[in-house]
């Protein structure tokens, strides 16, 4: 297959083909990016056994995306933001003929491209929204947790913002773009942080405020608070995995940055910031800012002892109640590929990327028509392929499950 990289120059994009190149059925990678330049360097920085080109591709010439697309196979797409260019790349691919993958994070756009399914199936094209981390694993983590269940009632799936070690200093330098200003990621977690956002409350899409707590007590007697922000996964799994009851996406993070949080997010529904002031905010704490978040962090609660990375499903099986968590497993002091995956924004999004690439390359995942992960990925083949990846023993499975 040849595959079509459009933002492959881009952070995430070079992630994922620094993977790509190495998966067996790929016969050339073609990096194509805005800044021909750029694409160039990074095919020739690749490496690996698959050919590999770059040329420049604006994704806002219709007729020059199409051009480029008729000649792939497959196309990954990691230009954002996606509300702009989301529709229009898959509108596009699926004219074409050619099969598409993004990480899109965004649950507006994500509803936009579930639209086109019948367009896409029409034409033969399989198309996979948000394969990153979350959405992406998480979707699949929730599906792993609720395969178990003869029915859902609650599920959630959360992702770590500063918890579960890493380096804050590193953290921070991902929000920053190439230029030292604040990344687009940056802005759009804050727009993800104030206003209203999508979840589901007993089984309906409903918007409630961003960083709400959620309550949770996992098997293995894990308990904690996570809190709530605006993303794709309640919109996908009301649709895949119907639930009864509630479904949000959730950040585990400690109380102090909770409480910042929700310091920016207070003065962006008043008015007084917006979406990328904040995130100049965030990125380089003002000391005003700090102090009034203090009385915050000592009412918050904090994530106790949950996992960095879950998802959790209720419901019943045989007739019982039962709750399973599905969390990706670390594996314990010193060197750890999983925490250091979690913390790497760039190889968290785009290693996922990759490995459903690879699916739709071998045939697994190619049913016509515009999947969310969960609908279409193979889990168990995902998470097997993420352990190779990461360099994990293979008696020690990347995924762990516990049920109480």
């Amino acid at each position: 297959m040849k595959v079509l990289a459009l933002g492959g120059a881009g952070a995430v994009g070079s992630a994922a083909l620094r993977v790509a190149v190495t998966l067996p059925g790929i016969d050339e990678i073609v990096v194509a990016d805005r800044d021909r330049e750029a694409a160039v360097r990074t095919a020739d920085e690749l490496g690996g056994s698959v050919p590999a080109r770059g040329i420049a591709v604006d994704i806002t010439d219709e007729v020059g995306l199409r051009r480029a697309l008729a000649e792939a196979d497959l196309v990954v797409n990691t230009v954002g933001p996606y509300f702009r260019f989301g529709s229009a790349v898959v509108a596009a691919a699926i004219g074409t003929g050619t099969h598409y993958l993004d990480v899109c994070d965004d649950t507006e756009p994500t509803a936009r491209m579930l639209e086109l399914d019948g367009a896409a199936r029409e034409r033969g094209v399989c198309a996979v929204v948000g394969m990153g981390a979350s959405p992406g694993v998480s979707n699949l983590l929730a599906a792993v947790a609720a395969a178990e269940l003869d029915a859902v009632q609650d599920v959630h799936t959360a992702w770590p913002v500063d918890v579960g070690g890493g380096d804050p200093t590193r953290q921070r330098a991902q929000l920053l773009d190439a230029d030292g200003g604040v990344s687009a990621a940056a802005v759009h977690w804050m727009q993800q942080a104030a206003g209203v956002i999508d979840v589901v409350a007993d089984g309906a899409m409903v918007e409630r405020p961003p960083l709400s707590p959620v309550a949770l007590s996992l098997p293995g007697g894990r308990r904690g608070t996570a809190y709530t922000i605006g993303h794709p996964e309640p919109l996908t799994l009301r649709r895949s995995l119907r639930p009864r009851g509630d479904s949000a996406s959730l950040m585990v993070v400690t109380r102090s940055t909770l409480a910042y949080l929700r310091v920016l997010r207070d003065d962006m529904d008043r008015g007084s910031l917006t979406s990328e002031s904040a995130a100049r905010a965030l990125v380089r704490p003002r000391p005003w800012n700090l102090l009034r978040s203090l009385p915050k962090a000592l009412r918050a609660q904090g994530p106790g002892d949950l996992p960095p990375f879950f998802a959790v499903a209720t419901g019943v099986a045989a007739g019982r109640p039962r709750t399973v968590l599905a969390f990706l497993d670390r594996v314990g002091p010193g060197d750890d590929p999983v925490a250091d995956l979690l913390h790497d924004m760039p190889r968290a999004t785009g290693i996922p990327l990759a490995l459903g690439l690879s699916q739709v390359v071998a045939g697994l995942a190619r049913e016509p028509g515009v999947h969310p992960p969960e609908s279409v990925i193979d889990s168990t083949a995902f998470f097997a392929a993420a352990a190779r990846v990461l360099g994990l023993d293979a008696d020690r499975p990347l995924c762990r499950i516990e049920r109480a």
